[in-house]
């Protein structure tokens, strides 16, 4: 029969206290890198809302998942991701490309008519496209479908202020300055960007130190939008507002789009009209939901090139300095 010591004992109890601390210490460790991964805003996604509900009314009670169906017509030949059912919104934040330059931010806002986002087509291609010219991106998950609300837009555009708000509080971070904060939005998610940026109001209670930052787009990109005027068709939407700290604005739509050119006519007119620059590129041919895709024939899948142009020449892009070689 084996009998331990006094001796032993204590060695046996300060053996188990060592392993102890050592396991302490490695899951405290764990824990502080897991924690450091997900407030790095370049590798994680960052929950909208936090653990909170967000605001307003449930939506949906369907599990997220991409509703592409096979028989689904794609766009340039390839097929797209209908995100359906987003009841927990995100921000999916791309740093810009290495070897680039540049502090501007851009919040992406993928369509879909308020029912799905098309997420591959107007929200991931988009950020590669930014990110190669120095645009840090954050692509919005916004919570659909919201069609069989009251108001449709309310959601999406809650969730935009959020985002824009967001990407401010996360500047420092990010490394981009604060006041080049734009917003890009396809069809309805050019709505919600829209509406961000030409409502003075949030359209929510503000939820924490984050909604201290401004909710408002220091420039928009509006690509093939409409819902954004009266039932005159001559103005805009009386709960819209624009006058001289209105962001900049660049628009692109085609002739034969079957959302009516009326909505970015009298957007440039009102802009007009109060001296805040805004360019607007109306194609003849292209209809409706072409992303970035090219497309043999129509111009209008250019549209990036001269959007690309608008930003370098209002100062949001950086382009790297030219190197000076000296001669023998």
């Amino acid at each position: 029969m084996n009998h331990i010591t006094p001796t032993s004992r204590f060695s046996i109890a300060l053996l188990t206290a060592i392993l102890l601390v050592l396991a302490v210490c490695f899951f405290f460790s764990m824990d502080s890198q897991s924690q450091a991964q997900k407030r790095d805003p370049s590798t994680s996604v960052v929950k909208l809302w936090g653990d909170r509900k967000p605001p307003g009314p449930s939506h949906t009670n369907g599990a997220e998942r991409d509703m592409t169906k096979a028989t689904d017509k794609g766009v340039a030949g390839r097929r797209i991701i209908k995100l359906g059912n987003v009841t927990s919104p995100e921000l999916h934040i791309f740093p810009r490309e290495e070897g680039t330059i540049g502090d501007t931010a851009v919040v992406v806002c993928p369509g879909g008519g308020f029912s799905i986002l098309a997420w591959d087509l107007e929200g991931t291609e988009v950020a590669g496209w930014l990110n190669s010219i120095g645009i840090t991106v954050g692509v919005l998950k916004y919570r659909v479908p919201t069609r069989d609300l009251e108001t449709v837009w309310k959601a999406p555009v809650q969730d935009t202020q959020r985002a824009i708000s967001i990407m401010r509080d996360l500047s420092n971070d990010l490394d981009v300055d604060k006041t080049k904060i734009g917003v890009l939005g396809f069809s309805a998610g050019a709505i919600a960007a829209g509406r961000a940026g030409l409502m003075r109001q949030r359209q929510y209670e503000p939820e924490d130190e984050i909604d201290r930052s401004s909710c408002s787009p220091n420039f928009m990109i509006l690509i093939y939008g409409g819902g954004l005027i009266d039932e005159s068709k001559n103005g805009l939407r009386p709960e819209l507002t624009i006058d001289k700290s209105t962001a900049p604005t660049f628009m692109v739509h085609t002739f034969d789009d079957h959302v009516p050119l009326d909505t970015p006519l009298v957007l440039l007119k009102a802009l007009k009209s109060v001296d805040v620059p805004a360019e607007l590129h109306v194609y003849d041919a292209g209809g409706h939901g072409y992303g970035l895709r090219a497309v043999e024939g129509f111009p209008v899948t250019k549209w990036p090139d001269r959007c690309r142009e608008w930003l370098d020449r209002n100062g949001w892009l950086q382009t790297t300095p030219t190197q000076v070689v000296e001669t023998p």
